[in-house]
């Protein structure tokens, strides 16, 4: 079968290659690809930046944004041949944590978790793929292919879950939010404060197009210019960029008891001048909350498949701005102006 595979830590190295299919292993889902989404952490895992391959092997299957059909699943697995199935990224480690062996693995405090195509794990860049069925997320069939945005729906679900946490340490009534970034994550966490009733704004550096027109068919407020020029405090802020400078001035646009949460990573080695003192004084004045997320568990994977049923699927299908075909894959890991989610067709002919 043809799979996505590099080598880890040498650049441009990912090519199309012809590998065994999985052997069958009692226990396991068998599913055949139909889509795989691509994001900045598969080109920076290609530009050689990180990624680590299985043990003992010396090449990594890429991919990690899924959608695939079942072709056999084991007795009493809850899923049936013909479902749609989304494989969950992250795996806990062998000797959990105690975040691991609650389920929570996304929150690892070892650091020995493994993960689908990015860490000591093959990814879902193959014509077959298989998982433990407590792994794999039934798809309802009414998303179809709009299904491989559940692993980015799922990063956001899980980023607001711990925002309306961190909320109830207080009488707190959210009003407003501002994300920075219109990316794939940006947006769909834009998509989670519609869902909430909230007022909101997104910030991004596109000046037209299809961002600034997915956020007003959101009910929301789009800005172009800098965070200094906006005009309000927002209540939460989703920072979806990385931007070290962006990330340095949200902290500062929240109103008192804000919390922004942290979604976007930086790349390292970036300086930025910043005033530690009045930051600080800032958050602890205002008793504000930042913190980081990343990755999510199954509830927040289950949670992102509700909030896209909740969508409009039209707005949905907006997103996805290239279906590109297998054979063509050196295409879909190169940007091209206007794009915002890039998704590899398992299905479509060259």
């Amino acid at each position: 079968m043809r799979a996505l595979t590099v080598l880890p830590g040498t650049a441009d190295s990912l090519q199309l290659d012809d590998i065994p299919d999985p052997p069958p292993r009692d226990g396991r889902v068998l599913v055949r690809a139909l889509a795989l989404g691509i994001c900045g952490t598969d080109r920076e895992i290609v530009s050689g930046e990180y990624g680590t391959a299985p043990p003992g092997e010396k090449r990594l299957v890429l991919g990690h944004e899924s959608l695939g059909r079942v072709e056999k699943a084991p007795p009493n697995s809850g899923l049936t041949e013909g479902d749609l199935v989304v494989g969950i990224v992250r795996q806990p480690d062998p000797v959990p944590c105690v975040n691991c062996a609650a389920g929570e693995w996304d929150m690892c405090r070892n650091g020995r978790y493994t993960e689908h195509g990015i860490k000591e794990r093959n990814g879902f860049g193959a014509e077959r793929w298989q998982i433990d069925p407590a792994f794999a997320v039934k798809v309802d069939p009414a998303l179809g292919d709009l299904g491989v945005l559940v692993e980015p729906a799922s990063i956001v679900a899980k980023a607001w879950e711990h925002t309306e946490r961190i909320g109830r340490r207080a009488v707190w009534e959210p009003r407003c939010v501002l994300v920075t970034g219109a990316g794939p994550i940006g947006l769909l966490a834009a998509l989670l404060a519609a869902q909430r009733g909230l007022e909101l704004h997104v910030l991004d550096r596109a000046t037209s197009g299809l961002k600034p027109a997915l956020v007003r068919a959101l009910g929301g407020t789009y800005h172009s210019g800098s965070i200094g020029e906006l005009g309000f405090e927002a209540d939460v802020v989703v920072e979806c960029t990385g931007a070290p400078q962006v990330v340095i001035e949200v902290m500062g646009r929240n109103a008192p008891n804000g919390i922004v949460c942290l979604a976007g990573v930086s790349a390292a080695g970036t300086q930025t001048l910043v005033d530690a003192g009045a930051l600080n004084r800032t958050i602890v004045l205002q008793n504000d909350v930042v913190f980081g997320s990343v990755n999510a568990n199954r509830r927040h994977y289950e949670a992102g498949v509700a909030a896209l049923l909740r969508a409009d699927q039209a707005w949905l299908r907006r997103l996805v701005t290239r279906r590109v075909p297998l054979s063509r894959w050196r295409e879909a890991l190169e940007p091209q102006p206007g794009d915002v989610k890039t998704v590899l067709d398992f299905t479509a002919a060259a």
